[in-house]
């Protein structure tokens, strides 16, 4: 029986990324936003505008995002210490932004086949009521970018002291930037078509809407599958973590393994062949201004006799 304490020697597994006020803008912005889209797929049938519809339906798929972003916030706050996931929730946050950006990707194919139709089927378009629907939409949406920029201007901090941002919060930010997009492609295509007759338009604004907003989705796909997938850390840190531990006395790696575990944290297994052995404190310790390694495993193994090389 050890008379010490264990805490020494343990790891703090709690990578969760913690923003309560992320949550709660979030929260004032999924009510504008629903009450938003409802007033616009009305208006836009109503008042038979396509660009105007397709921003309705496109609002109500952010929608739908913007409860799978506070559930990810609730569900890493509830399990925060649930001994069921190996370094806590910290991905609960970044598939909840790759469940948003693969939303951004349905509602981009979505309008690109509804504004095509109204390409080929021109429908009467009440070109007044239609602006002004549009327009109060666009209000909504600057006041949504209001409330969720913090993401791309201040950096939040977790439960270790690292700044980083909250990919869960960015995906929701995205939202609400392409919700003002195709606002203001909207208003563009209804006041072309009111004063200079370019009713055409009005569906070409909306396929220009959802390339712009597939290349978002393509964007924050790229920044949270690789989280999921446990990819490496790029060559150079890897190569750096090896050299630091090479250089040091007749140190050879023979096994190194460094993933991502959240967002912005690492963790690291590390096996290594030398003739003369040291703690893993030792070994840890030249790691210090690795700072990205959250999570550190070294084992040691001990060389007798013949020389030890890769």
């Amino acid at each position: 029986m050890h008379i010490n304490t264990l805490n020494n020697w343990q790891h703090d597994h709690n990578f969760a990324v913690t923003h309560d006020k992320g949550e709660r803008r979030t929260k004032q912005v999924l009510v504008l936003t629903f009450f938003t889209m409802i007033v616009e797929i009305v208006a836009g049938i109503t008042f038979g505008s396509m660009a105007l519809l397709a921003d309705g339906w496109h609002m109500g798929t952010h929608v739908a995002a913007f409860m799978i972003t506070i559930f990810a916030y609730r569900y890493s706050r509830i399990h925060a210490n649930d001994q069921t996931f190996a370094f806590s929730t910290a991905k609960v946050g970044v598939l909840g932004g790759f469940a948003s950006s693969v939303a951004l990707a349905v509602v981009a194919l979505i309008m690109v086949i509804e504004s095509t139709q109204r390409l080929f089927e021109p429908h009467l378009i009440h070109f007044n009521e239609a602006i002004a629907v549009a327009s109060f939409g666009l209000l909504i949406n600057l006041i949504s970018v209001l409330l969720l920029k913090d993401h791309d201007h201040h950096d939040h901090h977790d439960d270790h002291g690292h700044h980083h941002h909250d990919q869960n919060l960015k995906a929701a930010y995205l939202h609400v930037l392409a919700d003002t997009l195709t606002s203001v492609l909207a208003i563009i295509a209804l006041l072309a078509g009111k004063y200079y007759a370019w009713n055409w338009l009005d569906p070409v604004m909306g396929i220009v809407g959802a390339i712009v907003i597939m290349r978002w989705s393509y964007s924050l796909l790229k920044e949270t599958s690789p989280v999921l997938l446990d990819e490496n850390i790029d060559e150079k840190y890897r190569q750096a973590v090896k050299t630091k531990i090479e250089n040091d006395s007749d140190n050879r790696i023979s096994d190194l393994h460094i993933w991502r575990i959240g967002p912005k944290h690492y963790a690291i297994i590390l096996s290594l062949v030398t003739h003369s052995p040291k703690p893993p404190e030792y070994y840890k310790e030249l790691l210090e201004d690795f700072n990205k390694l959250a999570h550190i495993t070294i084992e040691v193994n001990h060389c007798i006799g013949e020389p030890c090389t890769p």
